[in-house]
């Protein structure tokens, strides 16, 4: 069995750590592996002017790693999973996530010292449409406008006055050392999370047997399973780019509660519903939390009921 790997990551910054962290796990458990990191620039990290949600469709940031993939230039991709679409391209799969690191949003401000205290007129950047949704839901009367790039540039762009405040994941910003930026963790109560934020995913090729052993001795299950039902509720409600949902999925006392959430647009409404189960039927509990939020919500995200 060769003893090379080739990974591939994105290039920014954040995206070469988490898949440095991916490599460090790989040498530690396999002394005698090779392995090396091809960084690639993807539609996402090329367009910085357009909105994210202009775009309509999730994978801006994993279809060439993907590509790179099936035409064997790699041998498996990095991700950061909340990037990742609901349905995979043929021929590839999750072969491991890393253990989930803080899944909740991070307020970042110079001056403002939490979302709760967020003056009205306040200008706030994102460029998430479910961070301005819930935004908009918890105050109306604030100004949002598009901040874009990596981690160094929207904290950049703060500093140099485009807003007040803006959202990062927590996860991020621990993973590249800069928590002291974290002004607040905001609770999920509040503003609940991107599905699958805070998790590391490896994709390989399903058909590839001798990247899934390796993989399969980081694999973390509990994080697996939580990704699992959060995932099965994005798929069912057709989660992509333009739909502000969010979802979080945890062990409590030996079962899997998940709470998702439908946000308007314009923040006029938002819909929240919770349920638990046994860890085996976790990707069950998803795909009937996101059915039942197809029907209340079926209306916001254009959807047939």
């Amino acid at each position: 069995m060769s003893n090379v790997l080739r990974i591939g990551t994105r290039a920014s910054k954040l995206a070469v750590t988490q898949a440095e962290k991916l490599r460090a796990a790989l040498v530690a458990r396999f002394p005698d592996l090779t392995v090396s990191l091809h960084r690639m620039t993807t539609a996402g990290d090329r367009d910085q002017r357009a909105r994210l949600g202009d775009w309509g469709y999730k994978g801006l940031f994993t279809k060439e790693l993907e590509e790179a993939l099936l035409e064997n230039r790699i041998d498996l991709a990095v991700h950061s999973m909340k990037d990742m679409p609901s349905v995979l391209p043929d021929g590839l799969t999750i072969a491991a996530v890393l253990p989930r690191d803080d899944p909740r949003d991070a307020w970042i401000s110079p001056t403002i010292s939490s979302l709760e205290s967020l003056p009205e007129g306040a200008v706030v950047g994102t460029s998430s449409l479910r961070r301005a949704a819930q935004l908009r839901y918890l105050h109306p009367r604030v100004t949002i406008v598009e901040l874009r790039g990596n981690v160094e540039t929207r904290l950049k762009k703060l500093h140099d006055g485009a807003a007040a405040a803006t959202f990062l994941a927590c996860a991020g910003l621990d993973r590249l050392g800069m928590s002291e930026h974290i002004r607040a963790r905001i609770a999920p109560e509040i503003m609940l999370p991107a599905a699958a934020q805070g998790i590391i995913a490896v994709e390989c090729r399903r058909a590839d047997e001798r990247v899934r052993a390796y993989l399969a001795a980081l694999a973390h299950a509990e994080t697996f399973i939580c990704a699992e039902a959060e995932r099965a509720m994005l798929a069912r409600l057709d989660g992509s780019c333009r739909t502000p949902i969010a979802g979080l999925a945890e062990y409590r006392n030996g079962q899997i509660f998940l709470r998702a959430e439908v946000t308007a647009p314009d923040g006029s409404e938002r819909f929240t519903e919770e349920a638990e189960s046994a860890p085996a039927d976790a990707a069950k509990l998803g795909d009937e939390l996101g059915a039942t939020l197809r029907r209340v919500a079926g209306h916001i995200l254009k959807l047939p009921s």
